[in-house]
């Protein structure tokens, strides 16, 4: 999926990512994970690098110790699009982002 989401359609996307939340300034979604020490969180976030790769879709994000922060934008069409929603969801489907409190 290319183009950019209404935000009609970002809005029906997000209610099937009830993690994740809009942020308005920047066209973009967002998450944060907490995992139990260092190692879980490398561990989610190579698992998240693989998932990306394979899409070809990379996202924004930070680790500080047991915290992950991942904020997907499409950078190429300036926002939301169907590929950050893809990515979310497949993100949500990983074993490690059900366990992160």
């Amino acid at each position: 999926m290319t183009g950019l989401l209404a935000p009609a359609d970002r809005d029906a996307a997000l209610k099937t990512l009830p993690a994740w939340s809009a942020q308005q300034d920047r066209r973009a979604i967002a998450r944060d994970f907490k995992f139990r020490d260092f190692n879980a969180a490398f561990a989610f976030m190579t698992s998240v690098a693989l998932l990306a790769e394979k899409s070809g879709h990379h996202p924004e994000w930070s680790n500080v110790y047991n915290r992950v922060s991942i904020t997907l934008t499409t950078h190429d069409e300036g926002g939301l699009t169907g590929k950050d929603i893809a990515l979310a969801l497949a993100i949500d489907l990983l074993p490690s982002a059900n366990a992160a409190g």
